[in-house]
């Protein structure tokens, strides 16, 4: 086969894998929820039986992504040990504000994380809403997190994760501004693999492995078109 050809295909490859259609799947605690931070968070705690059900209901797919926001210290305690046993990895988005507190990850977990081939990202500073920040806050919460959390983890930080899924045009840009790879909400419809803008799905204390497996096997429908639509107007507007 020629070489032409050889590449032809390679090309062809790169661009059927960057446009495979994934779910991405975000949990935020695992466990029970002690203290809420803000008003509604106990939600998104998962119980430790429910975690471990999803996660064998995930193992051995590649059409889905896992990752965990605002940095508990249960990500370490008990996502690692159970993602490992499965042979899962995914992308942990720490807050860099909270790496001295007890209940938090600190920079010993992030580097333990990173040598399980783990990827660290950034969730900020404070876990503030990003849209509408000021010019200050912008470079507290996209800026200088994202070099202490690099700093903390002893590996560069390329990714974010927007805190409570608030965007607008200006936060795009001050994103890609940024230089980050890749920026995840929570918009709950399928991603395209390479889109540097990626959706996800947050799992609730309401879930179960049958309510993921739901939505992992489902196809796109109606209320995803929907959802696409209302967060290229939120990027836009």
């Amino acid at each position: 086969m020629g070489q032409g050809r050889k590449h032809t295909r390679a090309r062809r490859h790169g661009r059927t894998e960057k446009s495979r259609v994934i779910r991405n799947i975000c949990f935020h605690g695992i466990g029970t929820c002690v203290r809420e931070r803000e008003e509604g968070e106990a939600r998104y705690w998962v119980r430790e039986s429910h975690f471990l059900r999803i996660l064998d209901e995930i193992a051995g797919r590649d059409d889905v992504r896992v990752s965990f926001d605002d940095g508990n210290v249960s990500d370490v305690a008990l996502a690692l040990p159970a993602m490992q046993e499965r042979g899962i990895r995914g992308t942990f988005f720490a807050l860099a504000g909270r790496l001295q507190d007890s209940s938090s990850l600190s920079p010993s977990d992030l580097r333990l994380l990173r040598s399980a081939g783990m990827q660290i990202g950034s969730h900020g500073w404070e876990h503030i809403p990003w849209r509408g920040m000021s010019n200050d806050d912008a470079r507290r919460e996209l800026v200088d997190a994202r070099a202490v959390l690099s700093e903390a983890s002893g590996e560069r930080v390329v990714e974010a994760a927007m805190p409570l899924g608030r965007y607008d045009r200006l936060l795009v840009q001050r994103l890609k501004g940024a230089g980050y790879s890749t920026v995840y909400s929570s918009d709950r419809f399928p991603a395209r693999a390479g889109s540097w803008f990626q959706a996800r799905y947050s799992v609730t204390a309401d879930d179960s492995r049958e309510s993921i497996r739901a939505l992992l096997t489902r196809k796109p429908g109606l209320q995803d078109g929907c959802r696409v639509m209302k967060s290229a107007i939120k990027r836009v507007r």
